[in-house]
């Protein structure tokens, strides 16, 4: 259980815009960009990606409802007694602890951010293959190297330009020559560090909607995945939304 928590902590990304484009910073390679962009032809395309407007997902013990359109997000954290109403790019909503509206002003500010923070973390791990070329990252090819399934892979770095919360944080993604999908990732807290503070699978790739997203992994990761453009819209809007 610590193992776990810590990696969630670590994994507190730097920025997220709702969609993604083809903004690749000037310090990424040509070798790197051909091979990122490889990986989201491989998963189902940007336009695909783009245009899937709701993914519901498990995340620990959290539980997230997402309007990538919008960036209306709803987070749901039984262990804390919180739910969490809000747009990630205004830092507007509401918080509810157990039935009860939070009602004071600096404290609804404070899970506001809580609750983005959180989203910026979960989201990441669902979604972090389609945000390899978002505008403040760093691409570079590092090495080839095997797998665990006997595949070799080419071998991302990710380091970032002076954006959002951790911007000193580095990844190395590995994307498996085979199918051109990411298998493997690792996470250094600083882009200094010689040896990452985890590397883990990404594994059990499922179609989902129109794309593809790794989920239900056989190690820690996002569960039960729905990838949808009907909901409700109450669920960004009221506790209580059946």
């Amino acid at each position: 259980m610590k193992t776990i928590i810590t990696i969630k902590i670590l994994v507190l990304f730097f920025f997220f815009s709702l969609n993604t484009s083809k903004v690749t910073s000037q310090n990424s390679d040509e070798k790197a960009i051909a091979i990122a962009e490889e990986v989201v032809n491989a998963m189902g395309g940007l336009d695909n990606y783009n245009n899937t407007k709701f993914i519901k997902w498990d995340f620990g013990k959290r539980k997230l409802f997402w309007d990538k359109w919008t960036g209306d997000v709803r987070i749901e954290s039984p262990t804390d007694s919180l739910t969490i109403l809000v747009n990630i790019n205004s830092l507007t909503g509401k918080a509810f602890k157990g039935n009860t509206l939070v009602e004071d002003d600096s404290e609804t500010e404070k899970l506001l951010n809580q609750g983005k923070n959180w989203w910026i973390n979960d989201s990441y791990w669902l979604v972090m293959p389609w945000k390899l070329q978002d505008p403040g990252v760093n691409l570079t090819y590092v090495k080839t190297e095997k797998l665990p399934n006997g595949n070799s892979a080419d071998v991302l770095q990710l380091t970032f330009n002076a954006v959002g919360v951790t911007p000193e944080n580095k990844y190395y993604v590995y994307v498996d020559q085979t199918d051109k999908l990411i298998k493997q990732w690792s996470f250094f807290k600083s882009f200094n560090d010689e040896d990452p503070k985890f590397t883990m699978l990404w594994d059990n790739y499922q179609k989902s909607g129109n794309i593809l997203l790794s989920f239900d992994r056989s190690v820690f990761g996002p569960k039960n995945v729905i990838v949808k453009q009907d909901f409700k819209e109450k669920l960004f809007t009221d506790l209580k939304y059946e």
